[in-house]
């Protein structure tokens, strides 16, 4: 997509920031282009003159967070490693995007496919969530995992946890994004108890 250089003084980025955080705020079609305008100090006009519409505004935004996911996805199945360590990479990166682009991806958790635009950023989300299923299912088959896992359900417990982020991450909290990430791999890979004291699945 050709970004527009735009008016001098007006600032396509800044436009795009203030946008997200409208919709993250009121829902997307519950903020009107009006909003918009009143909270940039601008006239509609200004904001078409960046952007098609409200649905191109939504478009850069989901593919900007979904842009980033697949590329650290892509980053670490790229690397010659096993599929642990590519599978703890992909896990890394993912929250390190979260924390640098929280907004963005904020949006895309929230969206349901109610538009082309929204069931495009859906059907890249479950492209996404299928090949880290196979990760996990590849992880298993060399003997990283335990052999009873679901290969499914571990891919959306172990992105369920880092979604959660979206909700309760405050950059201003002093957590940075290797800390949290720590984290996530360190309950990911050993859990909260003593390797002795893991209960057995069903148990």
């Amino acid at each position: 997509m050709t970004e527009r250089r735009g008016r001098p003084g007006y600032d396509r980025e800044g436009i795009l920031k203030v946008a997200v955080d409208a919709f993250n705020e009121h829902g997307y079609d519950a903020t009107p282009m009006g909003l918009l305008a009143d909270r940039l100090g601008l006239s509609k006009s200004a904001i078409y003159h960046h952007f098609d519409s409200k649905d191109q505004i939504l478009e850069v935004a989901l593919d900007r967070a979904m842009s980033a996911l697949e590329a650290a996805r892509d980053t670490a199945l790229d690397r010659e490693q096993t599929a642990e360590a590519r599978l703890v990479a992909v896990l890394r990166g993912a929250v390190r995007v979260l924390v640098a682009e929280l907004p963005y991806v904020t949006l895309l958790l929230r969206v349901r496919g109610n538009t082309d635009v929204e069931r495009n950023a859906v059907k890249r989300r479950r492209a996404f969530d299928r090949t880290m299923q196979q990760l996990v299912t590849a992880a298993r088959d060399e003997g990283s995992l335990r052999e009873d896992v679901d290969p499914g359900l571990v891919e959306r417990l172990l992105f369920g946890m880092i979604n959660s982020i979206a909700e309760w991450y405050r950059p201003q909290h002093g957590d940075t994004a290797d800390v949290i990430a720590d984290h996530v791999v360190s309950l990911a890979t050993t859990g909260l108890f003593k390797p002795e004291r893991i209960p057995a699945l069903g148990s």
